[in-house]
């Protein structure tokens, strides 16, 4: 027994001498962090430019051969499309070269009669929008300013260049997803009932050619869709390592980095999520306030930015072929330097996962997103209401890690639909 107990002791002796030997776990580099926030980045938006490359291949097949068939193809990339770019929106409000180009590619809401024909309902004009009704695909000779402009060919620099927020008005939408869904879904008017757009195929056959001018529908889809493909490839090289995203925030201090990150979390948690695209909606209980309006897939481009929120929190990503990113992340600095806000920020972060998802599942399985937030859906309106509380809720707590982390002051976007939204409803 005693040699037992010496034995037992020596090994014991030689374990903690061992531990003692071993070095200690180094914590973790600030700079890695940001590095890993770039690499995510670039996949991201790489994700979002593959699924664009996809709806263009399928906008193509639907030129040449218009039919239920291929109309139906082209809805379904475009909706394949939408997660990776919504799950990229988490990169807004912190990198300026993001908030200069995202208007290219997914303005909302926008007035549809600048592009095409519209329902009666539509009206005629807008104190607010000189160009309501411009129906660029029925007119190729117009007047912007009193001045005659030849619209002849539709092409991707007349989109970009002449109409994209035509007289500096933003709901003058003329690229980007949301043009894109107009010209395969239609309006939707339904209102909060149920049922999407149902622009037919034949809008594009120019044999038997339905909404009139179904050359000029084809050659606008086919310059917006390009459009997309080529803005979307612009944002892959920025994010690139040698790309100016990416150069500002790996050349820079990593506290640079990291407030990017944080400001993009709470911005897009806050004023952008919860206010704008959720809780103007249920206010004023408008389906003109769905982000995807004209397909009801709302619900999924919601979700998507929620998981986008909560996965560059965690420093993971996964991609489209099924590969994930993990690195180095923003859980792991404050789990050294703080853990109780750490632990703070997961726990609000899995709660408003879980509203999402919540949303997600009834999109799926009830109703749209614009039927949820119609007046007097008392479960919908607690669905859509209960997104928007955990995502409020959330933003304090990232408030509290952007000081653990020694990063100063933040300000985040608001919204007066939470600010302010007594203004709103009148």
């Amino acid at each position: 027994m005693i040699i037992r107990n010496m034995v037992a002791l020596l090994v014991a002796s030689v374990s903690l001498g061992a531990l003692a030997a071993m070095p200690a776990q180094a914590a973790t580099d600030e700079k890695a962090v940001v590095r890993n926030y770039v690499t995510i980045g670039e996949a991201v938006y790489s994700d979002a430019l593959a699924g664009a490359v996809e709806l263009q291949t399928a906008v193509n097949a639907l030129i040449a051969n218009p039919s239920d068939t291929t109309l139906a193809a082209a809805k379904a990339a475009w909706i394949k499309a939408r997660p990776p770019y919504m799950r990229s929106e988490v990169f807004r409000f912190g990198n300026p070269i993001v908030d200069d180009w995202e208007g290219r590619v997914n303005s909302w809401p926008l007035d549809e009669g600048l592009i095409d024909y519209v329902d009666p309902s539509y009206g005629t004009s807008s104190d607010a929008n000189a160009y309501y009704t411009l129906n660029i695909i029925a007119n190729p000779h117009i007047k912007i300013g009193g001045k005659d402009v030849d619209a002849t060919n539709i092409t991707p620099d007349l989109l970009h260049g002449t109409l994209q927020n035509l007289g500096d008005v933003e709901t003058n939408v003329a690229t980007g997803y949301h043009a894109i869904e107009f010209l395969l879904w239609g309006q939707d008017l339904n209102g909060t009932g149920p049922g999407a757009g149902k622009r037919p195929y034949t809008d594009y056959d120019t044999k038997a050619c339905t909404g009139g001018n179904c050359d000029r529908r084809a050659a606008y889809l086919k310059a917006a869709t390009d459009l997309l493909v080529s803005d979307l490839k612009e944002m892959v090289g920025d994010w690139a390592d040698s790309g100016p995203a990416a150069k500002r925030l790996l050349d820079a201090d990593p506290k640079e980095g990291l407030a990017a990150l944080l400001t993009g979390m709470g911005s897009l948690s806050y004023g952008e999520l919860a206010g704008e695209r959720t809780k103007l909606g249920l206010l004023l209980h408008d389906p003109e306030e769905e982000h995807d309006c004209f397909s009801d897939n709302t619900f999924n481009s919601h979700y998507n930015d929620v998981v986008g929120i909560h996965d560059i929190f965690y420093g993971t990503y996964t991609r489209l072929d099924g590969s994930v990113i993990k690195g180095p992340s923003v859980d792991d600095l404050l789990k050294e330097k703080d853990p109780a806000v750490e632990k703070e920020v997961a726990a609000k972060l899995e709660a408003s996962l879980a509203a999402a998802s919540a949303l997600k599942k009834r999109g799926e399985t009830v109703e749209a997103f614009d039927q949820m937030i119609a007046e007097g859906n008392t479960e919908g309106n607690a669905v859509v209401d209960n997104l928007v509380k955990t995502l409020v809720d959330q933003v304090p707590s990232i408030e509290r890690a952007v000081t653990a982390l020694g990063l100063g002051s933040i300000a985040f976007e608001g919204s007066d639909s939470l600010d302010n939204p007594s203004a709103v409803a009148k």
